[in-house]
């Protein structure tokens, strides 16, 4: 057996950048419709739960039992698609008046983060698509200007519920990595098409996870 050598150039793997972000709205419980989420500036995953609950009997830990995990996210950008307005809470009549503090109607979401190492910054890309999302209220300060300006910074707490994946406990986020061995490269191509669409083909929809597997495997 060979001995462990520690931080070859080509394992020194790092992510960073946030780009591509895509709002998708569901009909009927399909991930229809895309769009394009300009101005994204960070995407934080908050997961939560998975804590421990333990179980004891004649005197000794029986069993660890954890809780179920939840995945939360928070967004922030400069902008924001108009199609988000539905989803932030605001309805619109036919005069353009727009009506807060309505309902928070499901929504999907994916975004790209870049994968490099210590070789290549620009190794590859990691695909994170988000399901069951719902944003949350929150606080938007627009500051007065100055002598050192900034943009006005929106954000988004992320709640979300989980859907189904053949196999494997329901999800609410699932992630592809371009740069694994196991990701076929025609698979991948076909995912994209169908993330961002494909010109007078495929309108830019979210797969669910087990659409996803199935393109990934070339079926």
């Amino acid at each position: 057996m060979a001995a462990l050598v520690w931080d070859q150039m080509a394992e020194r793997f790092f992510e960073t950048g946030v780009d591509h972000g895509v709002l998708y709205t569901p009909v009927s419980g399909v991930y229809a419709t895309g769009v394009v989420w300009n101005g994204l500036t960070a995407v934080t995953q908050s997961p939560s739960g998975a804590e421990a609950n333990p179980q004891y009997a004649d005197n000794i830990k029986y069993v660890n039992l954890l809780s179920a995990e939840e995945f939360a996210a928070t967004i922030e950008a400069f902008t924001f698609p108009k199609e988000f307005l539905l989803h932030d809470g605001v309805k619109k009549t036919a005069n353009g008046m727009q009506i807060g503090q309505q309902g928070r109607p499901i929504f999907g979401f994916s975004w790209r983060t870049k994968k490099g190492n210590a070789e290549n910054e620009d190794l590859g890309y990691i695909l994170n698509l988000a399901y069951g999302c719902q944003a949350a209220p929150s606080e938007k300060a627009h500051n007065t200007v100055n002598d050192s300006p900034e943009l006005t910074t929106f954000s988004w707490a992320l709640t979300t519920t989980p859907v189904a994946v053949t196999g494997f406990k329901p999800t609410a986020i699932i992630k592809v990595d371009s740069t694994d061995s196991a990701v076929d490269p025609a698979g991948l191509t076909a995912l994209e098409d169908e993330l961002y669409g494909r010109a007078a083909v495929v309108t830019p929809n979210l797969p669910l996870p087990d659409e996803v597997d199935t393109l990934l495997a070339g079926v």
